[in-house]
């Protein structure tokens, strides 16, 4: 367990404290992407941000809060751009949602990464069922329109769904992977053969 709070000491409420939050959040990114978990600290985080440590700690107790609230905001980056797609084909919007998701995954590739392991290190369960259930929410709204019968369960089939949509992306993370068109043909195979689409149309 974290020795420090994870939740945030305050939530900016000013165009100027939400800037220095945003600076505080894009500092720690850089750190971990260039110097990893070995140079990552507050100190450095304030350094690189511009700000003092007392003004990073009044928003954020530690370094494991910085890094949950590093994780929160990519989450909501990737939620933003999963809820602006317009379901005009329910095929091409399913393709959107598999492109957002592994565009989230290789647009920063080190900082996923590393994110990802601290995700499973925190214990971060309502951020992570928040953003689960939304992704379910949008995929099966986006399943209700396909052609065919609807699946017995609609839930357990976007929840199938996202589970191969996320475990294609982190063994990509894992491994490394820079080749964003590769992953999201390989799991757009792994979706529609799932759901018995023609991959062709994917493709």
């Amino acid at each position: 367990m974290p020795e420090t709070p994870i939740e945030p000491r305050k939530t900016p409420r000013q165009a100027r404290s939400a800037e220095t939050v945003r600076a505080i959040l894009e500092a720690a990114a850089r750190i971990l992407e260039t110097k990893g978990f070995d140079g990552y600290n507050t100190n450095a985080v304030a350094e690189l941000a511009g700000v003092s440590i007392g003004s990073l700690y009044q928003y954020f107790p530690g370094k494991d809060a910085l890094t949950a609230g590093l994780i929160q905001r990519e989450k909501a980056q990737l939620l933003e751009d999963v809820t602006a797609i317009e379901i005009t084909d329910p095929r091409s919007a399913l393709c959107a949602v598999i492109a957002a998701c592994a565009a989230h995954q290789m647009r920063r590739p080190a900082l996923a990464r590393l994110l990802d392991f601290e995700e499973l290190r925190l214990p971060l369960h309502d951020q992570q069922s928040h953003a689960e259930n939304s992704l379910k929410t949008a995929l099966a709204s986006i399943l209700r329109l396909l052609p065919g019968p609807l699946p017995d369960r609609l839930d357990t089939t976007a929840a199938d769904c996202l589970a191969i949509i996320k475990g294609i992306n982190d063994a990509a993370g894992e491994r490394g992977e820079t080749d964003m068109a590769g992953l999201e043909k390989r799991v757009k195979r792994a979706v529609f053969g799932y759901l018995g689409l023609d991959i062709s149309i994917a493709i």
